[in-house]
């Protein structure tokens, strides 16, 4: 049986990572424990890092927006000496399955963008302060920063040795930020990811891989400037207090995940999981003050935080449910209040966080290696944020008129102001303009129907649904969908569904997910990175990889 993965920690269990608060400056430390490998068979040495390193790194971006909203500085440095990071570990990477190694290099990305993006979302600027060697996963950890600096000595250096040493490319985003993020010229580009030793002191300025570089003996005090410069300069507002992230309350079982707003059936014969997102019970709070009051236990946070868990569960630790099927079941208006209370309030902190929260985690749904589908059903609420996950899956099936036998509200969609921007893709446009990339103006006009309660017929007219049928088809139809569904080849199915769920304009986040992905998935299955004479597997023991040389 695979090792089960869990998402879910908190500081107190941290092994790898410390973190320094002071003010509006956070100090954030890698001091990776060589012995606290997710897995048997190596060791974390210089501060390399596998998925659980990753996982506390995400825990610790989510919490400084949470819990220390009144941090406008992130400092990330090293605990090690004369070592920044060296990348991800590549005893892990030889060793581990390939699905595995996919599912490591999407959630990095996805911890890297959350970080990266935190300047605009937050207004948390991220610093890397790089003393000693910066490698491969390491400089890409730097790279998501906002600003780089470097020590000028003759240890440290930045590098994406991955091509000349392991017959792989920077795993994630490296070669993408490289080029779009920093603006590196192509031919530096290419003699930079083709060396060994990286690149140093001005020269590394100078080809614009870093934005500072200074003198060892003075460079913790300019760090220290830099930070505190940053901080006096943010047009974050100030907030004294934040809210504690407490644990998920989640039961795993035999063939179901439970959460207390969400419930996954694992039909595994089917190889298929149905998510249900349950909607509120409780009437939305009064007011931002009772929101924060209610901290973790808000029902639009808590369904969030629910969510991702979900997601990232099913990702990593159920590699044969290939089919997700998202319903919903709850008051419509009910959900609608709970919604309009942040989308109303966009200037009060945790209302804005809850928001980058449902947006980073419908990213999540996005670049999801599964097939998606969405089943309207009575009783549904697939309303405002939750009808952004109608327009994220593969297919929506509603029921139309009455089922007998059923007597749960007859099902609708209804449409909000969040569905018109506020949840862009990673193509940087909306689920609905990308649903409708050839009719712009069918986007404007949908702006008329925000609050109708639109039932099947209604909903297929404006476009808004793959299928609708009644009880007579209902069921039949369904059936068919899935068992094709996981009829089809996984590979295949991957493929087809990645290239047509990011129609639109491409972005560095496009790029990274689809692009440089893309290649990895297939370099990793080459004989040249992991077979039994391959660069990974001969890593550390003097004896290069042996190529097949046939380029393909």
């Amino acid at each position: 049986m695979p090792k089960f993965i869990d998402f879910q920690t908190d500081p107190s269990k941290y092994r790898h990572w410390k973190v320094e608060y002071e003010g509006p400056v956070a100090n954030l430390i890698m001091d990776v424990d060589e012995n606290g490998g997710l897995f048997e068979g190596y060791e974390l040495k210089l501060n390399s890092y596998d998925l659980g390193v990753d996982i506390e790194l995400s825990d610790i971006v989510q919490r400084m927006r949470f819990e220390h909203p009144e941090v406008k500085v992130v400092v990330m440095k090293s605990g090690k000496d004369k070592v920044f990071c060296a990348g991800a570990n590549i005893r892990m990477l030889g060793g581990a399955a390939h699905s595995h190694k996919v599912n490591f290099c999407k959630f990095t990305n996805e911890t890297r963008n959350a970080f990266e993006a935190a300047a605009k979302d937050s207004g948390q600027n991220y610093i890397a302060a790089i003393r000693g060697a910066c490698a491969g996963g390491g400089y890409e950890l730097a790279l998501a920063c906002n600003h780089i600096m470097l020590t000028d000595d003759s240890t440290s250096a930045v590098g994406l040795p991955e091509v000349p040493l392991l017959a792989v490319l920077p795993g994630t985003g490296g070669l993408t930020r490289v080029t779009d993020k920093r603006k590196v010229r192509r031919d530096r580009a290419d003699i930079f990811c083709s060396i060994e030793e990286g690149i140093k002191g001005k020269r590394a300025k100078e080809w614009r891989l870093v934005d500072e570089v200074i003198a060892n003996s003075k460079f913790d005090d300019a760090v220290v400037e830099r930070a505190q410069e940053f901080a006096a300069n943010s047009q974050k507002p100030d907030v004294s207090k934040g809210i504690a992230l407490g644990a998920l309350n989640r039961s795993i079982g035999e063939d179901s995940v439970t959460y207390d707003l969400i419930e996954v059936e694992l039909d595994r014969k089917g190889r298929t999981a149905t998510i249900t997102l349950k909607g509120a019970t409780e009437d939305a709070p009064a007011d931002m003050a009772a929101f924060e009051a209610q901290g973790d236990q808000a029902y639009m946070l808590k369904l969030v935080r629910e969510l991702e868990d979900t997601i990232l569960h099913l990702r990593t630790n159920e590699n044969e449910l290939g089919l997700w099927v998202f319903k919903t079941q709850g008051d419509p208006e009910k959900f609608a209040a709970h919604e309009a209370l942040l989308m109303g309030n966009p200037d009060h902190w945790l209302a804005n966080e809850t928001l980058e929260y449902w947006k980073r985690t419908l990213k999540r749904v996005d670049v999801t290696s599964r097939s998606l589908a969405a089943f309207i059903e009575h009783g549904s609420c697939f309303t405002g944020i939750l009808a952004e996950l109608l327009f994220s899956v593969d297919r929506t099936y509603m029921m139309e008129d009455e089922f007998e036998g059923d007597n749960r509200p007859t099902a609708t969609i209804a449409l909000s102001e969040a569905n018109f921007g506020r949840f862009p893709m990673g193509n940087d446009i909306s689920r609905l303009q990308t649903r409708f990339l050839a009719e712009p103006e069918h986007v404007e006009s949908l702006k008329s129907s925000i609050g109708e309660a639109l039932e099947a017929e209604d909903a297929d007219e404006l476009g808004l649904v793959t299928m609708i049928l009644d009880d007579i088809d209902w069921e039949d139809e369904v059936r068919i969908f899935i068992e094709e569904r996981a009829s089809f080849s996984p590979d295949a199915m991957t493929g087809m569904e990645a290239n047509l769920r990011f129609a639109g304009p491409e972005t560095m986040e496009t790029r990274i997910f689809g692009r440089l992905t893309a290649w990895q998935n297939w370099i990793f299955n080459r004989p040249n990175a992991v077979g039994s004479e391959g660069a990974l597997q001969r890593y550390g023991t003097g004896v290069r990889g042996k190529y097949n040389m046939e380029r393909v």
